[in-house]
């Protein structure tokens, strides 16, 4: 009771005071409160800028001049050691002073900052003055550093790094000697690079140098490995190109497929054998050929240039002769001495009257056919397939009617063996061959002597599929039961017994909030009830608290704890707590 008076003067003080310094506040003018105010505000501003400028760490410059590349590497690591960081202008990263050393030597770990190559941006600040040596150098690394940045963006490539060997230029051509090139290559844990992709890189370097050949590149890994000389590059292929090995095992692993796909259906799973060799040609052919048909009829050829010479005859006295003009279209005057000659017959007589004959030449040049065919064959054509199938025997009857395996009959082996052909595309102008064989496999056993889990383990080998569906389903259908449809139907279950707790906590509310507050008064009030079902309902609702007093008897015990309270505090409302 004291201790309780105690507490009671102590917070009346305070009361009291809070409630002085609240009138005194009020009693001030409004310009007062206003610079009261203010100055808390300002107060509390610089307490909390002092707390956060002696929190803010100071920072120092960790890297400058850094690429965006190795920048954003650089920050994605900072991220990820939960170090803070501030980017300035020209690629300068910052981070807090008292960390500085620690995460240099942290991102070093990771291969950070990476050496970044100087490119032609080399050649930007060309000093005043520069001798002509030091040009050619810095021109030397400006390529250098492209190549290599170059040879970077391949996706297997971490780092790379070009050497350029160009001798000096001379004019003498018999002293004339080619560049060479030599590039070092830095993977990622675990990558490799094929042929395919050191050859790009060869071919890279080789274009980008004038008069650097192929041959004079090379190409080494981290771990020493001569990549230049792997089989497949510069066009040369080698005896074992394992590309070239790897189809032609596909090739025959899809016919095998095939024929064992067409087969099983027919003799059984596990009762085929087939194995197929494919010979595949891989050379590069080109072939330009030009042929010559035979001469066609002249009235179906085509004309290609056609020549028509013609000439006519006559007298000599009637042809016209001398100068063109009017003194040669007057006749001729008498002659002075006239010539006698005797008259000849024939051929003599024609010749001595001046007459001449008429000439007519034509000459025709045909078009002669020409073929020009240019044909370059694919690589990986096939050249001639084997193949070889063994059929085990089938279930049957013998002579005795017993059960056993019996062979195919040869109009089945016929049927099959063309079966086998057409799944391969069986060519006979390409020499192929196909060998069909039925023969009791060795693991055969009989059909009496097999026992029930042989033949159980045989029925689940073959239709593993179908039971690993039905298993499959079969979960998914008890799973659905007992997690899905039980919780259900029990969530439905107590939602029809909350109305009739509620009404049990209602009565129980109500027998307290009576004066009596006793169990008697609720039991008389429920027999001065005429209706059966009301009865009948609070016994229900009775048999349920004292079902919940069997099984909680803490919380029962509690609840009657609070109502002997409440009855006390009733009682005798003057008792201080």
């Amino acid at each position: 009771m004291a201790e309780a008076g105690v507490a009671a003067d102590s917070n009346l003080v305070t009361a009291r005071g809070a409630g002085g310094i609240r009138q005194r506040f009020d009693a001030l003018s409004g310009g007062r409160k206003l610079a009261i105010m203010i100055g808390l505000a300002v107060l509390v501003a610089a307490i909390v800028g002092a707390a956060l400028f002696s929190r803010q760490p100071t920072y120092r410059i960790l890297y400058t001049n850094i690429p965006d590349k190795d920048g954003g590497a650089i920050v994605q690591s900072l991220q990820q050691m939960n170090v803070p960081y501030k980017l300035e202008g020209g690629g300068t990263i910052s981070v807090p002073a008292d960390k500085i050393y620690d995460v240099r030597l942290k991102l070093a770990a990771q291969g950070l900052p990476r050496a970044g190559n100087v490119g032609f941006e080399l050649l930007d600040n060309q000093k005043f003055g520069v001798s002509q040596f030091a040009e050619q150098v810095n021109y030397q690394r400006a390529i250098e550093g492209e190549l290599a940045r170059s040879i970077e963006t391949v996706s297997s490539v971490e780092k790379a790094r070009v050497h350029l060997a160009m001798p000096k230029q001379t004019v003498f051509l018999r002293d004339q000697q080619k560049p060479t090139a030599s590039v070092m290559l830095t993977l990622f844990s675990g990558r490799v690079l094929d042929s395919g992709q050191v050859a790009g890189i060869i071919h890279l370097v080789s274009s980008s140098i004038p008069d650097l050949p192929v041959k004079n590149v090379t190409v080494v890994d981290q771990d020493g490995n001569l990549l230049s000389k792997m089989p497949g590059l510069d066009g040369a292929r080698a005896d074992l190109d394992p590309r070239q090995m790897l189809y032609v095992q596909q090739m025959e692993k899809n016919f095998n497929d095939r024929i064992e796909a067409i087969l099983t259906p027919i003799v059984g799973k596990e009762n085929v054998r087939a194995e197929v060799t494919a010979q595949v040609d891989f050379a590069e052919v080109e072939q330009t050929s030009e042929t010559f048909k035979p001469n066609s009829p002249p009235n179906q050829s085509a004309i290609r240039s056609q020549q028509t010479l013609q000439q006519d005859g006559g007298s000599k006295e009637e042809s016209a002769g001398g100068v063109p003009g009017a003194l040669s279209n007057q006749p001729p005057g008498a002659a002075t001495a006239p010539i006698t000659a005797p008259t000849a017959s024939g051929a003599s007589a024609t010749a001595a009257t001046g007459s001449f004959n008429s000439r007519k030449e034509a000459t025709t040049n045909f078009e002669v056919d020409k073929t020009i065919q240019h044909v370059k064959q694919p690589i990986g054509n096939v050249k001639r397939l084997s193949a070889a199938v063994v059929l085990n025997f089938k279930p049957g009857k013998d002579k005795d009617g017993k059960s056993t395996y019996v062979p195919f009959s040869p109009a089945e082996m016929t049927q099959i063996n063309n079966l086998v052909r057409e799944a391969i595309g069986y060519n006979k102008d390409r020499g192929d061959s196909v060998n069909v064989v039925n023969a009791a496999f060795a693991d055969q056993t009989p059909l009496e002597e097999k026992p029930l889990q042989d033949r159980a383990l045989a029925y689940v080998q073959g239709n593993w599929a179908d039971l690993a569906k039905i298993a499959l389903i079969a979960l998914a259908v008890i799973y659905l039961l007992f997690f899905v449809v039980r919780p259900l139907m029990r969530d439905l279950s107590k939602a029809r017994e909350e109305p009739k707790l509620l009404e049990l906590d209602l009565g129980e509310s109500a027998q307290h909030e009576d004066e009596e507050g006793s169990v008697a008064s609720a039991l008389k009030a429920a027999q001065e009830e005429s209706d059966a079902a009301r009865a009948s309902a609070f016994a229900d609702l009775l048999q349920q608290a004292k079902e919940m007093a069997k099984n909680d008897p803490r919380m029962v015990a509690t609840i009657m704890r609070e109502w002997m309270s409440a009855g006390e505090a009733t009682d005798n409302p003057n008792k201080v707590a």
